[in-house]
């Protein structure tokens, strides 16, 4: 992702395949893959083995500094993490829950507060009557988390930043699991890419590992510059969530044809262009039944070799996007497998992904994450 000409600090954290095995809560393991980049580097981790589809990065809280697990996510705004003492519930994490009263930099915020909270929350703040803010965040899948917005010392690989806001969980419940909270990358004032603004002039990428054996990076700042071999296409804000970040999405190809879409109803007509195609174009493999959302799936089981159609992504600015092979199809079982896409169901939802900046575009490179 690029913005303006900001500051040239760089600050890297390591991702790790989601489905691969590196995952774990045996320190001596985070910290051989700590020194397999330079020290600016931290594990981004899958959390596949915490029962988890997120991926995981791990950054510092507090003083002393404790490392936390969260899952990062560019389509909300408040970072946060369950706190003792957990007054409401606390879903299982693999590692201890931060407890706020043994670090020295901890303070809350009190009410009435001058900080601009609503934009990402499910509701305005209320106070404590202890005169102690508290938030409220739901998410898409019903999950949600509250307790009371606080500062603290965040520190990412070598960078600290004091008074960082974050939300420090007293009731977590819905599809969280293993991981202690969430990084969010959104775009309101309080998420982590505005609050490091002027560190890291609001530009951060990532490399999400294509193999279970691979690890790669989520990176702030724009360091030296930009690759030559990066792709851009302008960004979109979007008005139906004015947090997330938006692409100009205007066409797809399969087995390199072109769908015919107008792209005015970017909606379920695209789906259903893209699943007709594609199952044209695997009409010699048997299908089995849908599996929830996925509602194109494949028996493998005599197949020693499988020819997948080519899928690529096509925005605006001539930028075509093609999708790794691995990433098309959804594996259930070593015999069966999805098409990786699923129909949206309510037209009025727009189709969101991304990342967004002040020079307004989001950037693509193909040949994996070096």
């Amino acid at each position: 992702m690029n913005n303006h000409q900001g500051p040239k600090r760089k600050a890297s954290l390591t991702v790790i395949h989601k489905y691969g095995p590196c995952f774990q809560s045996n320190e001596d393991q985070v910290q051989v893959l700590r020194n397999l980049r330079p020290p600016s580097t931290l594990p981004v981790k899958s959390g596949l083995n915490l029962g988890t589809g997120n991926y995981i990065v791990i950054v510092g809280l507090g003083t002393p500094k404790r490392d936390l697990k969260l899952a990062f996510d560019t389509g909300s705004d408040l970072t946060w993490t369950q706190c003792k003492p957990c007054t409401g519930q606390c879903y299982k994490q693999v590692d201890p829950i931060f407890d706020p009263s043994k670090s020295t930099s901890y303070s809350n915020i009190t009410c009435p507060t001058p900080l601009r909270f609503h934009s990402v929350l499910a509701v305005l703040p209320q106070c404590s009557t202890s005169k102690k803010c508290i938030y409220l965040a739901k998410y898409g899948n019903g999950s949600f988390t509250t307790g009371y917005f606080s500062k603290e010392r965040l520190t990412i690989t070598s960078d600290v930043m004091d008074n960082f806001i974050f939300g420090c969980g007293q009731d977590n419940e819905g599809l969280f699991n293993g991981f202690a909270g969430l990084l969010s990358l959104g775009r309101a004032q309080v998420s982590l890419v505005k609050q490091t603004a002027q560190k890291y002039g609001q530009f951060f990428s990532y490399c999400l590992p294509s193999t279970t054996s691979s690890t790669d990076h989520l990176t702030f700042g724009k360091g030296n510059g930009v690759s030559n071999t990066i792709k851009f296409t302008p960004m979109l804000k979007l008005s139906q969530g004015p947090s997330f970040y938006g692409l100009n999405l205007i066409g797809i190809s399969v087995g390199g044809r072109k769908l015919s879409i107008p792209t005015s109803i970017f909606s379920t007509v695209v789906y259903n262009a893209l699943r007709t195609t594609f199952r044209k174009l695997m009409r010699n493999y048997p299908m089995t039944s849908p599996i929830s959302l996925l509602d194109t799936c494949y028996d493998l089981s005599k197949r020693k070799s499988v020819s997948i159609p080519h899928i690529s992504i096509l925005f605006g600015g001539d930028v075509s996007v093609d999708l790794d092979k691995v990433g098309i199809f959804y594996m259930l079982s070593p015999t069966q497998a999805c098409l990786a896409f699923a129909g949206n169901s309510d037209p009025s939802n727009m189709p969101f992904l991304g990342m967004f900046n002040k020079k307004g575009r989001i950037g693509f490179r193909p040949g994996g994450c070096s």
